[in-house]
C-alpha cells in the first residue's frame, strides 16, 4: 500500500502568508487588543467554535461572530497574554496554529501551549 502525503506547508519566517497564519494573527489581535473585526471578516456565517474552559457557559459548541465577540470581552476581562505562534500547518481544508499563551489570568502569572484548529471556514476575504 502506499501512503498519501498531505498538502502540509509550515510557515517559516519570511514566507508568504497563508490562510492560516492571517487568521491566526487576526485571532492574536482580538486576544491581545480586543480588536475583533478582521478575525470576524475572514470567518463565514456559519463560524463556530470549542472554548477549552471549565464553565458552564463555555462548554459544548459555541455559535456566530456574536459569541466570539462575547468570548474576547469575557477573555479580556480576566486574561492579559500574548500569544507566540510555535507552529502552523495548512492543507486545502485545515489549518492549525500551535501557539504559546503567556501572561496574567485573575492577577496570576499563566503561561499555557495551545492549539487553534481552522476548518474550512475561510470566507473569500482570506483566499
Amino acid at each position: 500500500m502506499k501512503k498519501q502525503q498531505a498538502d502540509i506547508t509550515k510557515v517559516s519566517e519570511g514566507s508568504t502568508q497563508n490562510r492560516s497564519h492571517q487568521a491566526f494573527q487576526s485571532f492574536r489581535r482580538a486576544i491581545e487588543e480586543g480588536q475583533t473585526a478582521d478575525f470576524l471578516a475572514l470567518v463565514t456565517d456559519d463560524f463556530h467554535f470549542y472554548v477549552p474552559l471549565p464553565l458552564e457557559d463555555w462548554k459544548l459548541v459555541q455559535h456566530g461572530k456574536q459569541r466570539f465577540e462575547e468570548l474576547i470581552r469575557f477573555e479580556r476581562e480576566v486574561l492579559q497574554v500574548r500569544l507566540t505562534p510555535l507552529v502552523e500547518l495548512e492543507d486545502t481544508n485545515y489549518g492549525m496554529v500551535v501557539f504559546r499563551a503567556e501572561g496574567i489570568l485573575n492577577n496570576n502569572p499563566y503561561n499555557n501551549e495551545l492549539a487553534i484548529v481552522l476548518e474550512n471556514f475561510f470566507s473569500n476575504q482570506c483566499e
